[in-house]
């Protein structure tokens, strides 16, 4: 466990920075009157997340692997900070939309149905914790698999 110590620590990391973007996006109206831009905004997570895996592999290399790291052990790393960052997505998707932002889902699927874009039904099911805890456990994954593969390459250091 010792030897993944950076691993888990920017895992978590990486977690709780989403739980602050979350309360950001809360804050600002993005969840509430401005909730039609919440799709767009949310795309802008894209720049610390990448930043956050850039920052883990730069810690990894310099404090764990002597200053050295070949691609494969920048791959290795990202992915065991990938795989701490899904198994903390259930309990974050939680925290996100019962803690920081509990009206989320209702002023989602009021907007969803006002807009047109779904019906009563439609919006209810696809804004629902359960359906978010399934999407995230997918598409955190594969965001960080491709992130880990992207960063690896350009932290690689003889």
């Amino acid at each position: 466990m010792n030897k993944f110590k950076t691993e888990i620590k920017w895992g978590v990391i990486f977690v709780l920075a989403t739980l602050l973007w979350n309360l950001l996006e809360r804050l600002l109206g993005f969840h509430s009157d401005k909730i039609e831009q919440h799709a767009s905004v949310t795309m802008f997570f894209m720049i610390p997340a990448i930043a956050i895996y850039v920052l883990a592999l730069r810690d990894k290399r310099n404090n764990d692997l002597g200053g050295k790291m070949t691609y494969k052990q920048g791959l290795i790393a990202g992915l065991i900070i990938t795989l701490v960052v899904a198994i903390l997505t259930p309990l974050s998707q939680y925290l996100a939309v019962e803690v920081v932002s509990p009206d989320y889902f209702q002023n989602a699927i009021d907007y969803a149905v006002k807009s047109g874009e779904s019906t009563l039904d439609e919006a209810k099911d696809y804004f629902s914790l359960q359906n978010y805890m399934v999407q995230s456990l997918l598409f955190a994954p594969m965001a960080g698999v491709v992130t880990t593969l992207i960063v690896a390459l350009f932290m690689r250091k003889s």
